[in-house]
């Protein structure tokens, strides 16, 4: 298998998150919220960046362990910035913190914050087949209803576009163009 979309074929990094990941229909809150954390650090940043940094970021997060990283004190969060090779961009960092408990929240009122997700598109993944990689947008009308909602409800590094590639990070779309070998396996 070696056709993929444009975007993956920089390095072997990307590579590996776009064969494997990529547009992979996920309903585990703990990934879910590690492609939350990951794709609000990107904002200003490039992608290949912040997946360098993953394993850091996995380490000073307990895996993405929702209920640890909502209890974080202010102090833990400059150690973290201080002392792992993490983004270190503080009001993303305070927005682990902050988007934790928001996830919190959501699960007691809907189960999971994967069910609150899903509940976008009725359970399904919206499979766009598109042609290149340049028809693919940056966002849609679903990705500013569900930016504004996530806003409401107190998260932070939500905007629509990057709320748009956090649907694909985890399946909700499905944007692997027509002539890619991986866009079977998503």
């Amino acid at each position: 298998m070696g056709n993929r979309c444009l975007w993956a074929q920089r390095n072997a990094l990307m590579q590996n998150y776009h064969d494997k990941e990529w547009c992979r229909v996920s309903s585990d809150d703990r990934y879910i919220f590690e492609m939350l954390v990951l794709e609000g650090a990107q904002a200003g940043l490039s992608w290949n960046i912040v997946l360098s940094k993953r394993g850091a970021y996995r380490e000073a997060f307990h895996q993405f362990d929702v209920a640890y990283c909502a209890e974080l004190t202010d102090g833990e969060l400059s150690f973290i910035k201080e002392n792992f090779a993490v983004i270190k961009h503080g009001s993303k960092l305070q927005s682990v913190r902050t988007n934790a408990l928001a996830i919190l929240d959501l699960s007691r009122e809907w189960g999971s914050f994967a069910a609150f997700l899903w509940s976008f598109t009725d359970g399904k993944s919206i499979d766009n087949k598109w042609d290149t990689d340049a028809q693919i947008p940056a966002q849609s009308a679903l990705s500013v209803k569900l930016s504004k909602e996530l806003k409401k409800r107190g998260f932070k590094f939500v905007g629509p576009v990057t709320t748009y590639s956090f649907m694909q990070a985890i399946g909700m779309v499905n944007d692997h163009i027509k002539s890619c070998d991986y866009r079977m396996r998503s």
